[in-house]
């Protein structure tokens, strides 16, 4: 267990040196480790062993969700395919990016911690269930956010209009819980439950995403965007990690003990994401530079830099404080010097001690469950995998 096991402490924003300005994200590893991209050793830590998960899990869940989304009527099921990038808009076939499947891959890989190759063979159909729940987000993330790309392509809103991707939304939340309520394995209702029990906590935590963007930035606390983006990220991870235990026939603690891990790894998965959102290069993103600060988001970097008192902090107050304009591109000076100001104040350093901190919360968590590090291997390379990404 001691493998698991690191000190965390809380920090405050301004507390270390700032990174250069242009530099990539360095995120952390599992036990709140500070790495360059590309020092991790090998094992789990050298990215290889994520990457052929993932891979496993795409081969594994994609025929579920092809299922799943063939069975839409024709108008919805044309919007869904094409949001997985398995059809383009004209309706032509695709090969494209249906996202990375962390959210599946941590299902699959918490039965196998807990109940070996079977439990994970089971828990395909569960993994189907929270990838639709993820797109579900996704598409009406990109409504409400108003974004115009993803995975590299315009968004489903941007090609077929506002009330079809809410629809086609709303389509793949109802395929999920049908996928679980149609599951004869004896964790099936337990699982629906938990499902949409997550469901209405991520969309509380839209809700509260999308009021604090009406408030002035000098109105919104770093502990309202923690537990914000606990709700968001965190609470869909968890639920995967508790699904996967569910599966595995595991006891009720550590059922918890993983939700509570995935919990963890998901803050730090958003507080990468959001350093991404603002640092991260197109290529990689296929977002556009700085989108979040062009629409003012108090991404946790943002608010944490508002939060640090610095000279820097009244200078991103000012900044943030011009209306937004829908519509908009930004100008790439303003984008830049708000990108510099939220450095300066410590927003970047502070994210990224932040997410080492919450992946050790989430090591201690996993060690409760599974005590044993080998067992742990694919949570442990999944972890590495979402905090020490660029895209």
């Amino acid at each position: 267990m001691a493998e698991f096991m690191t000190e965390t402490k809380q920090r405050s924003p301004g507390e270390t040196g700032s990174a250069g300005a242009g530099d990539e994200p360095a995120p952390p590893g599992p036990g709140g480790r500070r790495e360059a991209a590309g020092d991790a050793g090998a094992g789990p830590l050298d990215g290889q062993e994520a990457v052929a998960l993932l891979e496993r899990t795409r081969a594994l869940v994609d025929p579920e969700l092809r299922a799943a989304v063939d069975s839409l009527p024709g108008s919805m099921r044309r919007i869904a395919l094409y949001h997985f990038g398995w059809e383009h808009a004209d309706g032509t076939p695709a090969a494209g990016n249906a996202g990375k499947a962390i959210r599946p891959a941590l299902v699959l890989a918490a039965a196998a911690a807990l109940g070996g190759p079977g439990a994970r063979a089971a828990a395909v159909r569960a993994a189907a269930a929270v990838e639709l729940v993820h797109n579900f987000t996704l598409l009406h993330d990109d409504v409400m956010d108003r974004d115009t790309a993803r995975r590299h392509r315009p968004t489903a809103w941007t090609v077929f209009g506002v009330p079809d991707a809410i629809l086609a939304g709303d389509a793949l939340q109802a395929l999920a819980l049908r996928l679980l309520a149609e599951d004869p394995h004896p964790a099936s209702a337990a699982a629906a439950a938990r499902l949409a029990d997550c469901v209405v906590e991520l969309c509380a935590g839209q809700h509260t995403d999308t009021a604090m963007e009406r408030r002035a930035p000098d109105e919104v606390t770093l502990d309202e965007v923690l537990a914000m983006a606990e709700a968001k990220t965190g609470a869909l991870l968890g639920c995967a990690c508790a699904l996967g235990a569910l599966y595995a026939d595991a006891h009720d603690e550590d059922v918890a003990a993983l939700d509570g891990f995935g919990r963890q790894a998901g803050l730090a998965f958003q507080l990468i994401d959001d350093v991404i959102g603002i640092w991260g290069d197109p290529r990689r993103t296929g977002k556009p530079a700085g989108a979040d600060l062009v629409v003012r988001k108090k991404s946790l970097p943002v608010v944490a830099a508002l939060a640090s008192g610095t000279p820097a902090a009244a200078e991103l107050a000012a900044l943030y404080g011009k209306p937004y304009v829908e519509g908009e591109a930004g100008d790439g000076g303003e984008i830049a010097r708000t990108a510099l100001a939220v450095e300066r104040a410590g927003g970047r350093d502070w994210a990224q001690a932040e997410a080492a901190d919450r992946m050790a919360l989430a090591m201690q968590e996993l060690a409760r469950a599974v005590p044993v590090p080998e067992a742990a291997g694919g949570l442990l390379a999944l972890a590495e995998f979402v905090t020490r990404r660029t895209s």
